[in-house]
């Protein structure tokens, strides 16, 4: 093995102030209860998008996550007279600042210890390495990869394509890691790539983890990677 690329939030990093999506308080300022599915399946609809188009620079990507985010707070019942600051709250919900996982960092130290180059690629926003600075990781990542820069939201192959090509590595020399299951597992395995599916059971409000498939791992915090990876002994999940 030669590298490991992991998912950022909900991965390496959280938001500080809230866990999950972080729009249901949003909506609740404003006095709105949107329906989970609904929420759900907006995040969801644009996996596996190419928008190239949109992402010829930063402020066409921005646009480009206005007018999906109006769209969002329009289903969600949302009055056209809330509609533009609804949106603004998201977009500064989605700004808001980070904080690593407790064990995140030295995962990273310990894999880069081993020689493996560490990535990051994730369905974000233009710019990662603010993120991953704020959050105390930019000095442990290789290269960083987003959704925005890449022009195709995972599980696209191209990001994949983009994130192994940055390290210089192949898929089949790579373990990518990650807590959703299309975009952190499914795809980079139908990528080439092997898997590990980080599953944090206090964040998943008691719903059953996916059924792994054969070659694939699950962990409970990121520790466990280095076993996966082979560069430690200690048990994993």
């Amino acid at each position: 093995m030669s590298a490991v690329i992991f998912d950022f939030y909900g991965t390496l990093a959280r938001f500080a102030h809230h866990h999950a999506t972080g729009y249901e308080p949003v909506f609740a300022a404003f006095g709105y209860t949107p329906e989970p599915s609904v929420l759900e399946a907006w995040f969801s609809r644009y996996d596996g998008v190419e928008h190239a188009e949109h992402s010829v620079d930063e402020a066409a990507y921005e646009s480009w996550v206005r007018a999906r985010q109006h769209q969002l707070v329009l289903d969600c019942g949302v009055d056209d007279s809330d509609a533009g600051d609804l949106v603004e709250a998201l977009r500064a919900a989605d700004n808001g600042p980070v904080v690593a996982y407790p064990e995140a960092a030295a995962t990273l130290a310990s894999l880069r210890a081993a020689g493996l180059a560490v990535g990051v690629c994730s369905n974000w926003g233009w710019e990662l390495d603010a993120f991953l600075d704020d959050a105390g990781l930019l000095e442990l990542v290789d290269a960083g990869i987003t959704s925005a820069r890449a022009g195709a939201r995972k599980p696209h192959p191209g990001i994949y394509a983009q994130a192994v090509a940055a390290l210089g590595v192949n898929p089949a020399e790579t373990l990518f890691v990650g807590d959703s299951w299309e975009p952190d597992v499914r795809g980079p395995r139908r990528f080439g790539m092997r898997a590990v599916h980080v599953w944090r059971a206090e964040e998943r409000a008691g719903r059953p983890a996916p059924p792994l498939e054969p070659g694939d791992h699950r962990v409970e915090e990121l520790t466990g990677v280095l076993v996966v990876a082979g560069v430690a002994e200690h048990a994993g999940s």
